[in-house]
């Protein structure tokens, strides 16, 4: 019995932090949405994620600046894209709680990164602005046997 608790304690610690996906894993399961979206090559959404949030599906970061927050595997921000509920003025384009943006799926995540580059492109992200434009991004996808 005891160890039926533990599991699942240590089950429900394991999905409030998060799921930090595997880089060829993500790649996978973004492939058949996100590859060629307006030219932006799969290695590319690879190295964002990589750059915004390490894969991590749950992060988040809050900005104090307009205390907004930034949520999910592409690091969505509350003031623009999604409502956390506590942003002020929050413009919610993507029209979703920020919380299913950081959803395992990915569905949400990916409809809204599509919004995203739809009205700014791929260079809405600092982190691919920064880690990723002009660079070599082909490292991302290799040993990945896409």
């Amino acid at each position: 019995m005891k160890v039926l608790f533990l599991l699942g304690f240590i089950f429900l610690s394991m999905t409030v932090h998060g799921r930090k996906l595997e880089r060829c894993d993500f790649a996978r399961r973004i492939k058949p949405y996100l590859d060629g979206y307006h030219g932006i090559s799969l290695a590319n959404w690879v190295c964002l994620a990589r750059w915004e949030s390490n894969f991590n599906t749950k992060a988040t970061n809050y900005n104090p600046r307009d205390q907004s927050t930034d949520y999910g595997i592409f690091q969505i921000n509350s003031h623009y894209w999604c409502n956390d509920g506590k942003t002020p003025n929050s413009f919610n384009k993507c029209g979703v709680h920020c919380s299913e943006v950081q959803d395992d799926t990915l569905d949400k995540a990916i409809q809204c990164a599509k919004k995203i580059v739809d009205e700014q492109g791929i260079g809405a992200w600092v982190a691919w602005r920064n880690k990723c434009k002009g660079k070599d991004v082909s490292k991302y996808l290799e040993g990945c046997n896409l």
